[in-house]
């Protein structure tokens, strides 16, 4: 133990003539823990977020997506495609064609993005966990051709899990001049019937805006014969995701983007991981604030101390000594209430996880979760802690060292 921590301790729990010393010291550290206590809370309550809405993706998202660089489109039998497609690691391959169509049904409408996939999109993506209804996944029979809307979509256009009737799909022609006399002979019309069952991916993004339909139909309606908007994969179970990432970025070259789950929702993840760094900011200036109050402690602590003081100075101690051992002290009040903030917020996460203590209030039933999702992260734990401590020490080391200087 060095000689200046070994002063620090004995002076901040030794006996003071001033009793109001110890309680502006705890109140200073009461702060600290209160502060490093909501930014553990509020960081795990962010963390609870984005694990939750992670979870939404898995039954849509594949777990590998490839799309073009450039355009919209490319040739379904490119080379590069096949060779990707030969893969070992590749279970399964599933082409797609996606665009933006009409959606009609009796006298509603709605702006859609209609994806065609292949036959085998439900053992891509095991999109039949998220299937509502009294049917199955089924893209066609014969010679009729199925529609799966999102839930919200179904809403809009009132069709419900099971519609009776044709819902007719419409989208732009890409070549020719459009006859202003005649409309309608600028849409490719298409309809689609109902397999019985609607998805839920409980994101507003596909429950409102998708419907799943045979790749063929897609092709038909949007003029894109022999050509894909993306390939979609799912690995081997026992292959690495990001080892077989890597290697199909090899051979994809410039030419696609090769994206993972998180990748293909990038604009969501980064907006709340945007979301979560402010609220850190702002969670890090309270945090300051409460370190500068130990500055008032410290200061009574030093006038009290200085018959000490002089003591250390006889017996050998420096200057430089002297202020090491008030800035410790004031270290040791920091840490100590930040550790006492951190198992604070632990005990809080552990009772919302398990009791739901706080719900989302009024909004309560209208989403998937009734209260507050929490997941305490290590890395946030360490990071705030780290926080503190860089605090504490900047905002006592030079005011220790201006108070030791006029009053020592």
């Amino acid at each position: 133990m060095s000689f200046p921590f070994y002063i620090a301790r004995r002076h901040l729990f030794s006996k003071k003539s001033t009793h109001a010393i110890n309680i502006i010291s705890a109140i200073s550290a009461t702060g600290v823990a209160v502060a490093t206590m909501a930014l553990v809370v509020t960081l795990s309550v962010f963390n609870g977020f984005h694990d939750l809405v992670e979870s939404f993706f898995t039954q849509f998202d594949p777990q590998i997506k490839i799309i073009p660089t450039e355009g919209k489109t490319v040739p379904a039998d490119d080379p590069i495609l096949t060779q990707i497609r030969q893969l070992p690691q590749i279970e399964i391959a599933t082409e797609t064609v996606e665009d933006q169509a009409l959606a009609v049904f009796n006298d509603k409408q709605a702006m859609i993005h209609l994806k065609g996939v292949d036959d085998n999109f439900e053992q891509l993506t095991h999109i039949d966990e998220i299937l509502l209804g009294d049917g199955e996944f089924e893209l066609h029979a014969a010679n009729l051709q199925y529609g799966i809307l999102g839930i919200r979509l179904a809403q809009t256009l009132g069709t419900g899990a099971r519609f009776r009737g044709f819902l007719r799909i419409y989208a732009p022609k890409r070549e020719g001049q459009i006859d202003m006399t005649n409309p309608n002979d600028a849409f490719v019309e298409d309809s689609l019937m109902s397999p019985g069952v609607i998805f839920h991916v409980k994101q507003s993004k596909y429950d409102g805006d998708y419907i799943i339909a045979p790749i063929a139909f897609a092709r038909n309606l949007f003029d894109q014969q022999g050509m894909l908007s993306s390939l979609e994969l799912r690995v081997t179970d026992d292959a690495n995701i990001s080892q077989v990432k890597k290697q199909i970025k090899q051979i994809a070259g410039t030419k696609y983007q090769v994206l993972d789950r998180y990748e293909q929702q990038a604009e969501t993840f980064n907006i709340m991981n945007i979301e979560k760094m402010i609220a850190y900011i702002f969670l890090t200036f309270i945090l300051t604030v409460a370190a500068f109050n130990i500055i008032g402690s410290l200061t009574m602590l030093i006038i009290d101390k200085k018959e000490d003081v002089n003591t250390l100075r006889n017996l050998g101690a420096t200057e430089k000594q002297v202020a090491h051992i008030f800035t410790l002290e004031g270290m040791i009040i920091s840490i100590a209430g930040a550790l006492i903030g951190t198992v604070l917020a632990l005990l809080l996460c552990y009772l919302q996880q398990r009791y739901s203590l706080v719900t989302l209030g009024q909004s309560e039933g209208s989403f998937v979760v009734n209260a507050y999702p929490v997941s305490v992260h290590a890395s946030d734990i360490l990071l705030t802690l780290i926080t503190v401590t860089i605090i504490s020490y900047l905002s006592v080391r030079y005011p220790v060292r201006y108070l030791s200087k006029r009053f020592l």
